[in-house]
């Protein structure tokens, strides 16, 4: 079923209560924040405060790329360094970009 939506100003809203508190329940992400920081970890994301959590989280140090950071989605490269983190807190609206990742290749590396 559909969640209810209304039209403002040629704007259409969905109620609050549709969406869910949490999404991307533990899935590994690349997150890019503000100021150059770059980790990977196990994503959620709390729609309601609009914080966010990396945890089992590393700082991707060096990429270790040939083609760029979203060569790492598919897990590290042997030039990548790793700093391990644990968890990192930060609010949606310093994120740059998020990069979806293969939980299995990053798995060793996120726990």
């Amino acid at each position: 079923m559909e969640p209810s939506t209304i039209r403002i100003d040629e704007v259409e809203y969905i109620r609050k209560d549709s969406v869910p508190d949490k999404v991307y329940k533990g899935d590994v992400k690349i997150v890019i924040l503000q100021r150059g920081w770059v980790y990977v970890g196990r994503y959620t994301q709390n729609n309601e405060t609009m914080m966010c959590e990396l945890n089992q989280a590393q700082n991707i140090r060096t990429w270790g790329t040939s083609k760029g950071l979203g060569e790492l989605r598919d897990g590290p490269t042997s030039s990548t360094k790793l700093d391990p983190t644990g968890k990192v807190v930060f609010h949606l609206l310093t994120t740059i970009a998020i990069i979806d990742c293969d939980g299995d290749a990053w798995g060793k590396h996120c726990k």
